[in-house]
């Protein structure tokens, strides 16, 4: 009897510990972190909405994403200041203080696995949508691992494009083990053999590229004829990489990108603790006139005539479309090559503009891209 009690009494003891740190556990997610971090941040002149209990992770988002909605929901005039109209939020505080390049990708990503590969880029805009969606969400601990509808379809998407990839190279694989190699016929071929990672390029650049046709035709039939363009002539390309670089700067593919701290970092005098979320506006030190001049909000490609340094003065956060540092885009080079070929072969067998419906409304889901899509009306030549 005695041992029994004693047993009872030790799961007790147990289970209210458990319980405590479990509380104690909640506290300091919800509460004491933010608040240390909202100190330690503040003394160092930082300022911003102070953390709020009953508004965990969606106090500012909920306010970003209402002013992102109502300015979207209104075309902006033909012009490239979009840095106002993609990025309202971000605007507002420094005040205060796609289907031709998924076909492309995917027939030379994938070759004999074309449809499989749509299949997944199809897959994955639609896990984009719910991605953010999650993200703009009021957050609680533990809400993902609930089985809800959509987080059910998360997971089942998550599912659905790791098995279809798995088995796309269990089958490359098993090819090569067959004929001793690998064919080479595609850029799985090449990833089975280099480990690379691929990206793409949003084809914004289709879009805003016609006002410099003419010059960029007769470099392309200069340099390649009527011939398909191979890799020799693409780096020829003078024209087409200043236009392409400079719709990069003005519409750059991701607008924000972002970085967490995993431990205590300083950036420029100033010290960060771990667990801070950093995001950098890509898009405005795109259009900054500090870096670009007067003329930063205008089409220019001729600034990048001697090459990105030089349009950059070597400054180095001024132009930066896939990243920096150890986790810049590795498909940098791949995209480049399939924008320029894709603007190559069309400027090639035909002359393009814009189509009178089109309305000039660039947002971002996830990536930037026209929000009404993008009409061109093309006369064969």
């Amino acid at each position: 009897m005695e041992n029994c009690t004693t047993l009872i009494t030790t799961l007790l003891i147990s289970s209210a510990s458990l319980v405590l740190y479990g509380l104690m556990r909640v506290v300091y997610v919800v509460w004491w972190r933010p608040k240390s971090l909202e100190k330690q941040l503040r003394q160092q002149g930082i300022q911003g909405t102070s953390f709020n209990l009953l508004q965990f992770h969606g106090g500012d988002m909920r306010k970003m994403v209402k002013v992102s909605k109502e300015t979207w929901s209104k075309p902006m005039s033909l012009n490239h200041h979009i840095a106002p109209y993609v990025l309202p939020s971000f605007h507002q505080m420094v005040q205060k203080i796609p289907n031709l390049a998924g076909d492309v990708i995917a027939r030379t990503a994938f070759g004999s696995c074309f449809e499989e590969g749509k299949m997944i880029f199809e897959l994955q805009k639609e896990q984009l949508v719910l991605v953010l969606e999650a993200f703009q969400s009021i957050y609680f601990p533990g809400l993902r691992f609930i089985p809800t509808k959509k987080n059910r379809r998360r997971y089942n998407i998550d599912k659905v494009i790791r098995e279809t990839l798995q088995d796309m190279i269990r089958k490359k694989e098993q090819a090569m083990q067959v004929n001793g190699e690998f064919g080479n016929n595609d850029l799985l071929d090449l990833l089975l053999q280099d480990h690379s990672q691929l990206a793409h390029l949003d084809n914004d650049c289709l879009v805003h590229a016609y006002k410099l046709a003419r010059k960029a035709r007769e470099e392309v039939l200069r340099t390649c004829g009527n011939k398909v363009p191979n890799v020799e002539n693409l780096n020829s390309l003078k024209i087409v990489s200043m236009i392409l670089n400079e719709v990069l700067r003005l519409y750059p593919p991701v607008t924000v990108q972002q970085r967490h701290t995993i431990k205590k970092t300083t950036i420029g005098g100033m010290s960060i603790p771990s667990g801070v979320d950093i995001w950098l506006p890509t898009l405005f030190f795109h259009h900054d006139p500090e870096y670009w001049g007067d003329d930063a909000g205008e089409f220019k490609p001729e600034r990048f005539a001697q090459g990105v340094s030089k349009a950059t003065k070597d400054q180095q956060n001024a132009f930066y479309p896939f990243g920096w540092g150890p986790r810049f885009c590795l498909g940098q080079n791949f995209a480049m090559i399939e924008a320029k070929m894709a603007l190559a072969m069309i400027l090639q067998t035909f002359s393009f503009e814009l189509s009178p419906s089109y309305t000039h409304s660039p947002f971002t889901l996830i990536t930037l891209q026209p929000q009404h899509g993008a009409p061109i009306i093309l006369h064969q030549l």
